[in-house]
């Protein structure tokens, strides 16, 4: 896996390892001196930006580890004298690894249902004579975030998970634009849009209580801040606990920061408007909602003016990345935003 120095002092080095992380901010709401940045969560989860959910400002680091310790996903890494001094002090070496028992009967139904794709079941037919199947269940537990979907639909009870965190999760359906932003952004594929039928009324997101883990990337993804992801306990038998509690536990999560920049192609725009409609911040306004096309070119981000879509204000942005995957051209893209 790809591994980036984040920080050095002495003979101690902290790695981040962009592969293992999901933009929970977990890390960002521990950070005793502010020097972690994430951002563009729901741009970056939907490939539509090239960078990693997160960045050190190296200059404020003072390579404590605390990150590391509250890393529900072994993501952020301390190192001493090119050593990994990862211990039982840290959630992600505390959680108990994902087992399958011998009650397993090798249905698959856990590698199907996986969202990170980290159970192989390879499955033969039984050499006894008899008609029925045997079988291996692999779990690596090197990309499994501990959602609890095997475990879930496991029909033998054969598989044991063990969550980093408790906590709640609330949606406030007044903000909610139903951009999905959330649902493309979670990691344990726990949230998503209910059906319903003709007159009913539904929420506009659910929740799979029993496959969250109360990350909170969804909270940072979420483009008007309709999403709270509190925390409320740490699972995993942690050495020293108490500090990381405190950090933590009934604390609102920290604000990601606006890391990305729009940038329109004029030649290429056919000014359709669609990126003004589906804009979730622009749906804000005291209007009908995402699809209100009436006064396209007073808008909070996006408008269509002389027949080209231009960008008024990028600092309002939501970075969610609606805009740039519904344009029919391609002429909206989302960059780095360059300090």
């Amino acid at each position: 896996m790809n591994e980036v120095v984040f920080g050095v002092k002495d003979d101690k080095q902290l790695e981040y390892i962009p592969e293992k992380c999901i933009g929970c901010g977990t890390c960002v709401m521990a950070c005793p001196k502010g020097s972690l940045v994430l951002g563009s969560v729901g741009a970056v989860a939907r490939g539509l930006i090239d960078k990693d959910f997160l960045e050190n400002q190296t200059e404020l680091c003072i390579v404590c580890g605390i990150c590391a310790k509250t890393c529900p996903t072994g993501a952020l890494e301390l190192k001493q004298a090119g050593e990994s001094v990862n211990d039982n002090n840290y959630i992600s070496i505390a959680l108990k690894d994902t087992t399958v028992n011998d009650n397993c009967v090798h249905c698959g139904l856990c590698e199907q249902i996986c969202p990170q794709g980290c159970i192989e079941v390879k499955q033969w037919l039984a050499n006894d004579g008899s008609a029925s199947v045997d079988g291996e269940t692999l779990i690596n537990n090197e990309c499994c975030i501990h959602c609890g979907w095997c475990e879930a639909v496991c029909p033998v009870e054969a598989i044991s998970v063990e969550k980093p965190f408790e906590g709640t999760w609330v949606q406030d359906e007044e903000k909610c634009t139903t951009c999905r932003t959330c649902v493309d952004t979670c990691p344990c594929n726990a949230l998503f849009n209910p059906d319903w039928e003709a007159g009913e009324r539904v929420n506009k997101i659910e929740q799979r209580a029993d496959a969250c883990i109360y990350c909170g990337a969804c909270d940072m993804a979420c483009p008007v801040n309709a999403i709270e992801v509190t925390k409320t306990a740490i699972i995993p038998d942690v050495d020293k606990v108490k500090l990381l509690e405190k950090k933590l536990l009934n604390t609102e999560m920290k604000r990601p920061t606006l890391t990305s920049r729009l940038i329109i192609d004029e030649y290429a725009c056919l000014g359709c408007g669609n990126c003004v409609i589906v804009c979730p911040v622009n749906a804000t306004d005291e209007e009908v909602g995402a699809g209100y096309l009436n006064e396209v070119d007073a808008k909070k981000i996006l408008e269509v003016r002389n027949g080209v879509a231009r960008v008024i204000d990028q600092d309002v942005c939501g970075s969610d990345g609606a805009c740039a995957m519904i344009c029919p051209v391609g002429a909206i893209t989302l960059e780095k935003r360059e300090e």
